[in-house]
């Protein structure tokens, strides 16, 4: 299929730093194979509820539209339905939005059967309550961004069969999370940490990844190429083993729906015991994506998670003293060795390897152990249980009175 062009349009109105938006939206066009011919920027204090932009600059997109020969126009921002059906018949092209941009990336990204469906739901649930403003445009077969999604042949127009749709994919994915606490909770039992790398899109988490562990997963210099989590074993000085996990990444304004939708996948950073919160030392804009990402992370409630900053591509930079963080460079892997005992360290700090003695009275204790802790051994004795466990240090006043030696 030949690539697209697009005009890019964006109304600023004090809300947020319109270039960056801008230049962040020209690169998931990138991303999506969709060149860009122009970009349109209006200063507005008050959106139009019919055309966004106002009719006066709607005329002057349309121009541009019929000079360059665009065959779309992407809008920096969520348009209604109505606002995207009136923009069409005016441009004479397709209009898409910011959203509709990042989820038809995501349709293209999505490789295993959860991210498939965590798409698919995502696309329904932005989509459902535009219906009445798109009329009949959504029951439109055809290629091109926002057409596209994984199994689906053509978006459905009657609302009680979307509705339908959503039920059916949230069940699913409610199964696809049973399964995932079900590997969760073997590796609490195994006694082995979890650390979640998380961050904005492209700062080099997977390669990262990559670096550290010895892998060979995607790791493309492309916005959102990891979409699916990857988990792969990680040796760190006497912590012996950790699961390291790749998560997938954030943008500015992202959807609360789209967070909503990939929370199975955002989860392995609620249940990590360490959180590398990786940015993109070269970024002139690494403090806003910062936040970004710790605004997700709020989000997830991941608050008491201990965190480790970590600012990937420091060879490309020559500040790093100054960074308020770990400097690393996944390329040229400096940095990993400092990075690495930082991990084992923090994992320390929150962990209590220990041996408990619980007399017959006290044994029902042992069941917060099993939630918040990682049991590894239970031996039953004339004078009690002995459970051998890694504890959480935030519980571990709970149980200091029974600690034993090993000998005990």
């Amino acid at each position: 299929m030949a690539e697209e062009k697009a005009i890019l349009v964006a109304a600023d109105t004090g809300k947020w730093d319109v270039e960056h938006s801008l230049g962040e939206l020209s690169a998931l066009c990138e991303t999506d194979g969709v060149t860009v011919l122009a970009e349109v920027l209006q200063t507005v204090e008050k959106l139009n509820p019919a055309t966004y932009i106002g009719s006066g600059k709607a005329e002057e997109v349309k121009e541009l539209v019929e000079r360059l020969g665009a065959d779309l126009v992407v809008f920096d921002d969520d348009l209604s339905g109505v606002q995207t059906r009136n923009l069409e018949e005016i441009f004479c092209v397709p209009v898409v939005d910011r959203t509709i941009l990042i989820l038809d990336i995501f349709a293209k990204n999505a490789v295993t059967a959860e991210g498939k469906l965590q798409v698919e739901l995502a696309q329904l649930r932005y989509r459902l309550p535009r219906l009445l403003g798109l009329g009949n445009s959504l029951s439109q077969q055809g290629a091109g961004i926002g057409t596209r999604g994984p199994g689906e042949t053509k978006l459905e127009t009657d609302r009680r069969h979307i509705r339908s749709r959503i039920r059916s994919l949230s069940e699913k994915l409610e199964e696809v999370e049973k399964r995932r606490e079900v590997t969760r909770r073997a590796r609490k039992k195994n006694g082995i940490p979890v650390v979640a790398l998380v961050g904005y899109t492209n700062v080099g988490k997977s390669s990262l990844l990559n670096c550290l562990t010895g892998s060979n997963i995607l790791a493309e210099d492309k916005l959102f190429a990891t979409l699916d989590p990857t988990a792969r074993r990680l040796s760190v000085a006497n912590m012996q083993n950790v699961i390291l996990i790749d998560t997938v990444g954030f943008v500015s304004r992202l959807p609360h729906h789209l967070v909503e939708a990939f929370k199975s996948t955002l989860a392995e950073a609620q249940y990590a015991d360490l959180i590398l919160l990786v940015a993109d030392a070269s970024s002139p804009h690494w403090e806003e994506e910062i936040e970004v990402t710790k605004g997700v992370l709020d989000e997830l409630q991941c608050g008491d998670t201990p965190v480790i900053q970590v600012f990937n591509k420091c060879d490309l930079i020559d500040t790093k003293a100054a960074l308020p963080g770990t400097p690393v460079s996944a390329k040229t892997g400096e940095g990993l060795d400092v990075l690495l005992e930082q991990i084992s360290q923090k994992l320390s700090e929150r962990i209590v390897h220990a041996m408990l003695l619980f007399p017959f009275s006290d044994v029902a204790k042992v069941s917060l152990l099993r939630d918040r802790g990682n049991i590894i051994t239970e031996n039953w004795r004339e004078d009690g249980l002995m459970v051998q466990a890694t504890i959480d240090r935030t519980i571990w006043p709970r149980y200091e009175q029974y600690q034993v030696s090993p000998q005990t």
